[in-house]
């Protein structure tokens, strides 16, 4: 799937000095903090407890896939419609019934994979269909950071635009001259230098961190209410369906950070391991008032940015999590980083996954004077960038990306290796 890489800093296994690892574990955690929590705000859902199933979650998926997978669990954003609209009309007890069906759906795919194998893989997932999907992953959320970048409240501000900017030419600028210790950490840099500069634009609001206690503990829910344990089909109904669009992305972040860190993971530790740790995690997060968990582009990008692939790093980041969810002020601290930071900070991240698409391409002289390989590329970029969607009913949301990468899937299979017109 990926041919070896030797410019990792930190490869897979190997574990920084601690005061190094701190600082690129501190990296990870606020790279990934403003959409952990936002999924829970958006719903209704306690952002202590996401932050804490965030790095329970991972954890897990450390242990399942053996150590072996760099991967960080953040909130998905793929259920919050549902997810919102469970919360309002019956509340959490039917939102984490949704929740774990959406694990087991994972964890039956992953039973199956047991007897079928995995090598399918390769044959769906050839170099012309993997870099456009990886490309999309990418560029499909740069609306997201624009929109971060430029609006607040939906409203147009030019002083969330500079100081977006700002961030990101300090980004680049920490990732280019930046040496020894502090070279490792030019997200984090970022994100920090960003931050102060909001502050003298008065963008950043402190009193949540004035407000916060130093110590409270998440609000932990059950899906037993109150009134003891009730069935709700139409939960189950409305999120397991849901699956099908993260597995499709679980299999484009795996994708990745297979081509980024030189490692196929689909080989070792293979994908039923990975998705079994992924449904595990949300299964757990189910199980405490979290809501579902998934694989974060945003902690792919900094692995992409920094060279460093430890899953020591990575275990770190899921310790701070865990601990900061019982931290009320440092919680509430990184909760006001404004979205004019993470959007600037995030031009790059998205970006870089974006160039990773196009190295495999690149690698693998996939030729686009050949009509099949621009039939195949061209509908899965303009369709997962311009996020064409499928919606059935008010819950129910594949994704651009989802229909992107099943489309991909498809054209491959179906179409011949020769167009008829070149014969």
């Amino acid at each position: 799937m990926a041919t070896k890489q030797n410019n990792a800093i930190y490869d897979l296994y190997d574990k920084p000095p601690f005061f190094t690892w701190l600082g690129l574990s501190l990296q990870h955690l606020f790279s990934m903090f403003g959409a952990t929590v936002l999924v829970p705000l958006l719903v209704g859902l306690n952002p202590g407890v996401a932050l804490f199933t965030s790095g329970v979650g991972t954890l897990l998926h450390l242990l399942i896939t053996r150590g072996k997978v760099p991967a960080y669990m953040g909130s998905s954003f793929a259920f919050i419609i549902p997810m919102a609209s469970l919360m309002k009309t019956i509340g959490y007890p039917a939102v984490a019934q949704g929740i774990i069906s959406v694990g087991l759906v994972y964890l039956i795919v992953a039973f199956i994979i047991t007897f079928t194998g995995t090598a399918w893989i390769d044959a769906i997932f050839p170099a012309e269909v993997v870099g456009p999907i990886i490309m999309v992953i990418g560029l499909s959320l740069a609306s997201s950071a624009a929109s971060s970048a430029t609006t607040v409240n939906g409203k147009y501000d030019w002083k969330i635009f500079v100081v977006a900017l700002i961030t990101l030419l300090a980004t680049i600028a920490f990732n280019m001259f930046l040496r020894g210790f502090l070279g490792l950490l030019p997200i984090l840099l970022g994100i920090i230098f960003g931050y102060v500069v909001a502050l003298l634009f008065g963008l950043v609001d402190l009193s949540p961190i004035a407000a916060a206690h130093w110590f409270q503990l998440p609000d932990y829910e059950t899906f037993i209410g109150k009134d003891g344990f009730k069935f709700y089909p139409a939960a189950i109904l409305s999120m397991a369906p849901l699956a099908l669009v993260t597995l499709s992305e679980h299999l484009g972040h795996l994708m990745v950070l297979s081509k980024i860190t030189g490692h196929d993971f689909f080989a070792n530790p293979g994908l039923k391991r990975t998705l079994t740790g992924d449904g595990t995690a949300s299964v757990v997060a189910g199980l405490i008032g979290g809501p579902a968990v998934t694989s974060y582009g945003e902690n792919i990008g900094v692995m992409q940015l920094s060279r460093v692939y430890s899953v020591w790093v990575i275990g770190g980041a899921a310790f701070f999590a865990i601990t900061f969810s019982f931290i009320g002020k440092l919680s509430a601290l990184i909760s006001t980083i404004p979205g004019a930071v993470t959007g600037g900070v995030g031009f790059m991240l998205y970006g870089v996954i974006a160039a990773a698409g196009l190295q495999v391409i690149v690698d693998n002289k996939v030729d686009y004077s050949q009509k099949r390989n621009l039939m195949i590329a061209a509908p899965i970029l303009v369709v997962g960038i311009g996020d064409f969607h499928l919606q059935l009913g008010a819950q129910v949301n594949f994704s651009g990306v989802a229909i992107a990468t099943l489309l991909g899937i498809v054209l491959n299979l179906i179409l011949p290796k020769i167009a008829a017109s070149e014969k």
